[in-house]
This record gives structure tokens, C-alpha cells and sequence, in this order.
């Protein structure tokens, strides 16, 4: 299996409804890692898993809408704890669309599989993966 992986970043403001979240619950920020893999068994014909530009174009172009926003405030997650893991979801459908839609360049239809990670902090970060 090949994987090529790009990464970006993004600063955001955000809460929790719950007890789960403790102190959490409060606004608060945090600067999110982003890394998406994308894997394929086998390499294009010009010997790449996808065009690592148009890759990294993608995750910015999804990424964009979210930075220095508070995520509270955005209509498409009115009523959603945005979590980590809930916005590891949301950039993988985002990445998904792209492979199938062509915006990765030549190659792209091959991908199989991507995983989207981010890291919360130094010591904790979340991933969601799943076949195309």
C-alpha cells in the first residue's frame, strides 16, 4: 500500500455542552494539526499516490472556511460538539469529495483509503479512516 500525506493547520474558538467536558464547556481555543493520508495500492503512471499540490490545495480549500472562526458560531455545526474526532469526520468527507470529484489530478479515482488526523496538542490527537 502507497500513502502520500499533506498537512496544514488552522486556530479556531470553540465549546462543549456536557459534564463530560468539564472546564471545556467554557469558549476556549486551540491550533489543530491537520494530516491527511490518502492510499492506493498501486502507483500512477507518473509514480505518485495523488498530485501532492492539489492535495494540499484540497485541505486548504476545507480548511480555509474554519480558521480564526469560532466554530460555535458556524451554521453547518449549529448544535454539534465539535470535537475532535467529529471534525476528523468532517475533513475526511470533505477530502472524499475531492478524490471522487477529480480535484486531486490524474490518479486520484485510485485512491482506496484516506485517514484524516489531528492533533489537539503535543499529547492527544484523534484520527478517522475508512475505505472509498
Amino acid at each position: 500500500m502507497f500513502a502520500v500525506e499533506v498537512r496544514d493547520h488552522i486556530m479556531i474558538a470553540h465549546s462543549f455542552r456536557g459534564d463530560l467536558f468539564g472546564p471545556a464547556q467554557k469558549l476556549h481555543g486551540a491550533t489543530f494539526v491537520i494530516d491527511v493520508a490518502f492510499f492506493r495500492e498501486a502507483l500512477t503512471q507518473d509514480g505518485v499516490v495523488v498530485d501532492i499540490g492539489r492535495a494540499h490545495d484540497a485541505l486548504k480549500a476545507t480548511l480555509s472556511p474554519l480558521n480564526y472562526q469560532n466554530l460555535d458560531a458556524l451554521p453547518q455545526f449549529s448544535g454539534q460538539n465539535t470535537t475532535t474526532e467529529f471534525l476528523c469526520k468532517h475533513v475526511f468527507d470533505a477530502m472524499a469529495a475531492a478524490a471522487r470529484e477529480g480535484r486531486l489530478g490524474p490518479g486520484g479515482e485510485g485512491v482506496s483509503k484516506i485517514r484524516v488526523s489531528i492533533e489537539e496538542s503535543h499529547v492527544a490527537r484523534a484520527w478517522y479512516e475508512a475505505a472509498l
